[in-house]
């Protein structure tokens, strides 16, 4: 990659030009993913297996087995899988052309060579067509530089999803990577139940959305994108979804509600063309935050805070 190709802070990243390596990646994620939800404890909304953007790509954190942790980071970077132990010990997984069935086999010989006995369901969640890891030779693209270019993206987002989140001072999530649909995302709660959720979503038990989404949620998140939008994009959604919220006015001009989706759509190329792609993200967080808080009478008093702390500790 060229210095430029990594100096570029808001890179392009047409859906087609990766569709096929982000369908990789994906199922990558997903079985990472699922290594870390099936050894740590519950946590609401199933906080517990989700992964989290670093300076180089993604991680688990820390995870319990037995009487140590480990962590799996991916390097989008060097452009490899690091397995790494509290007693000193790590493995290696190359990211490179290959079967999802070779990456998954690769990763549980390097976890079991650091004593690491883990079992995960091997079906792929959130997905149409699911293929079990362990059989997958469909998927098999990677290319380096859409997936650097995929990381720097979440990245930025990362970046300005923790500003929008400072001043929240209710119920937050942090903002994290959910493998199930590929996305980064930060959800704010208004402190009151919410109705059971219908559930419906492809490959994941209904019960496991129905307490993802079991209080009043504003959220919003970064999505490489996939059937009604082929493209990538930021989106805001409210659960339950409050009367005229598809007809609240939002910034900036260019975000649309998706009946689809029924969310607001901000397609990225508007953010990463734009003259300050942080203001212009911005906006469209807190303007689509603030229909759905104002719409359902959330006590915004209560959960928000002007500014934080400036004094030094």
């Amino acid at each position: 990659m060229t210095m430029s190709g990594l100096s570029e802070t808001w890179p392009a990243l047409p859906l087609e030009a990766w569709r096929d390596t982000y369908a990789t990646l994906h199922m990558c994620t997903q079985i990472v993913g699922k290594i870390r939800f099936v050894q740590s404890p519950w946590v609401n909304h199933s906080w517990h297996a989700t992964l989290y953007v670093t300076s180089k790509g993604l991680t688990t954190g820390p995870v319990p087995y037995e009487n140590r942790t480990f962590q799996i980071n991916f390097d989008f970077i060097a452009h490899e899988l690091i397995v790494q132990s509290s007693d000193g010990r790590s493995g290696r997984v190359l990211l490179q052309p290959q079967s999802v069935a070779t990456f998954y086999a690769n990763l549980m010989a390097e976890m079991k060579k650091l004593d690491l006995h883990v079992d995960i369901y091997r079906m792929p969640n959130e997905v149409l067509d699911p293929i079990p890891f362990d059989e997958d030779e469909t998927h098999r693209a990677y290319d380096r530089d859409y997936v650097n270019r995929f990381w720097r993206i979440l990245v930025q987002a990362d970046r300005i999803f923790k500003t929008f989140r400072a001043p929240f001072v209710g119920k937050c999530s942090p903002v994290h990577f959910f493998w199930g649909a590929a996305d980064l995302a930060v959800t704010r709660f208004s402190g009151r139940r919410a109705p059971e959720h219908p559930g419906g979503i492809p490959h994941l038990p209904d019960w496991v959305t129905r307490e993802a989404y079991s209080e009043e949620v504003s959220s919003c998140g970064f999505w490489p994108g996939g059937g009604p939008i082929p493209y990538a994009a930021f989106y805001s959604y409210a659960y339950p979804e409050p009367p005229n919220f598809a007809a609240a006015f939002v910034q900036p001009g260019e975000a649309f509600y998706s009946n689809d989706l029924h969310e607001f759509i901000l397609p990225y190329d508007i953010v990463r063309e734009s003259a300050s792609p942080d203001e212009t993200l911005l906006q469209f967080l807190q303007t689509t935050y603030a229909a759905a808080a104002n719409l359902a009478k959330w006590n915004r008093d209560s959960l928000e805070r002007a500014s934080g702390p400036r004094s030094q500790l």
